[in-house]
C-alpha cells in the first residue's frame, strides 16, 4: 500500500546531507572569558562544503598562539570567508599552514 500524497524531504539549501544549514554557516568559537578585541583578519578559503569542513578549518586556526575567536561564513561549494580575530596579528603564512592542514587552501587574489 503507498500513500499518493506523500512528497519528498525538501534539500538543506548549504552544506551536505550529513550536516544541518544552521550548523553549517556559524562556526564561532571564542575562548572563555575573553572579549573579541585585538587583531582582526579575513581570509577566503577554497572548498569548504559543510559544517564539518568548517569544524577542522576552525579547531587548526584555534590551535594558532593567540588566536580568540574564528567566525566562517560557509560558501558551500564556493569560497568561504574566515574571519580569525587574536591578540595580535598572524602572518598569513600561519593561517595558510593551518588552513591547508585542516585540508583546504587560502584562495588567490
Amino acid at each position: 500500500m503507498t500513500d499518493p500524497t506523500r512528497s519528498p524531504l525538501p534539500m538543506a539549501s548549504t552544506g551536505c546531507a550529513c550536516c544541518a544549514p544552521a550548523t553549517a554557516t556559524d562556526h564561532a568559537t571564542a575562548a572563555a572569558g575573553t572579549a573579541s578585541a585585538g587583531s582582526t583578519a579575513a581570509y577566503r578559503v577554497e572548498g569548504m562544503t559543510c559544517g564539518h569542513c568548517a569544524s577542522s578549518v576552525t579547531e587548526e586556526l584555534t590551535a594558532l598562539e593567540g588566536v580568540r575567536e574564528v567566525h566562517i561564513d560557509l560558501v558551500a561549494g564556493g569560497t568561504s570567508t574566515v574571519t580569525v580575530t587574536a591578540e595580535h596579528p598572524l602572518s598569513t603564512e600561519e593561517v595558510r599552514v593551518a588552513v591547508e592542514d585542516a585540508g583546504y587552501a587560502l584562495a588567490t587574489a
